[in-house]
This record gives structure tokens, sequence and C-alpha cells, in this order.
């Protein structure tokens, strides 16, 4: 049995006066200049792996992270709404600081607080974990034992792993998940007579070497 190799890709870094901002799904922003220098580095490292397809989520700056991956996969990508960032609600356009000093309460428990609802206005967790695994589930069936690039978010990403992996979404709150960086799950591997999804790389991030 082929798994299907999920290559995970967190887009570029955003521009300067989003850094530590509450973005999500409401505010398509650009990237930052390091930003497109990370997509180009990110793009020339994936260029060494042959990929089947791509499926990317509709935000900008996934697709301006994409851009340089043309080069090497001339077919266009295909387009997810449910790839989508999180909706943080009455939090979208506050940098965490401001989120304690307005609501009272700590930006870095967002996972905690959003897991009891307690973001005015905010994307329910269970509507994200189903739009996550409605998209996951259409991957995969569509692409059995293929080798597949996925563009999309950092919560994304954490929502990805939690479903793959069968762990609990708020573990992945620990886990870093950093602009341009590449992510590796092997999904539907045969071992010992039982069907397992395997983490083979996290948080890898090819620009590091970048001025």
């Amino acid at each position: 049995m082929t798994p299907t190799r999920l290559f995970l890709l967190r887009h570029g870094e955003v521009e300067t006066k989003y850094h530590r901002v509450f973005g999500g799904s409401r505010i398509d922003m650009d990237l930052s200049p390091a930003g497109h220098a990370q997509a180009e580095r990110l793009a020339t490292w994936l260029a060494r792996t042959s990929f089947d397809a791509v499926y990317a989520s509709p935000m900008r700056r996934v697709a301006l992270t994409y851009e340089p991956f043309r080069r090497h996969f001339p077919g266009e990508p295909v387009i997810l709404s449910g790839l989508r960032e999180i909706d943080f609600g009455d939090w979208t356009g506050f940098g965490w600081n401001e989120v304690e000093a307005r609501f009272g309460m700590s930006a870095y428990d967002w996972l905690h607080h959003l897991e009891h609802d307690r973001v005015t206005g905010a994307e329910s967790l269970a509507h994200f974990r189903a739009r996550l695994a409605q998209s996951l589930q259409q991957i995969l069936a569509e692409q059995p034992g293929k080798t597949v690039a996925v563009f999309c978010h950092g919560g994304v990403i954490r929502g990805l792993l939690s479903q793959l992996l069968d762990q609990p979404l708020r573990w992945f709150e620990h886990i870093e998940v950093e602009y341009a960086s590449a992510t590796w799950v092997d999904a539907g591997i045969l071992k010992a007579g039982k069907i397992r999804n395997e983490l083979q790389l996290l948080n890898f991030t090819p620009w590091r070497d970048l001025p």
C-alpha cells in the first residue's frame, strides 16, 4: 500500500503591519519583501520533489507564496475554501498585546479561548475542524498514493496535524509553524496490519540562511 505523501506548506512572512496581529480569514494581506524571498527559497527546495497535485487556500498570502512554485509545477492548484485560516472574530486586526488590553484575555492562549467559545464572533473550533476534515478527505480521496503539496496557513497546518496524527488540536498550540515552512506527513502507511499516518518532517524552513 503506497501512502499519500502530504507536504503542508505555510505562506511566507506577511506585511510588517500585520506582524503579531490576528488576521485570520478576514484580512487578505500581502507578503513582506522577506516573505517573497522565503517563497522563492521554498519553491527551490520543493523543486527536488515531483508533485502529482497541489491544493491551496484561496487567500492572497497563500497565492503569493505559491507563485514562485509555478516554475516547477505548471498546473493550476486546486483551490479549497476549507483551507482558509480560522476566523478570529472580534480579535481580527488587533495585536497580541491589544487583545489582552481590550478583551482581558491572553493572546498566547488563543486556542484555549477558541476552544471554549470565548472569542466573540469567531469561528467555532467544531466548524473549523469540520471544514478541515472535509478538505483533507477530498485530498486523500482524489490523490491516493500520490505526492501532494498543500499551501495554507499556520492554524490550518496545526488543525490538519491534529486530524492526521489523531491528537487533540490544543496539543499543537505548542508546535511552532513558521512562515514558509514545510511539514511532511505520510498518510495511509500499512504497518503490522494497521493503517497509520506518520510525521516525517516538521516545521522545516529552507530559507534559514537568508541574510
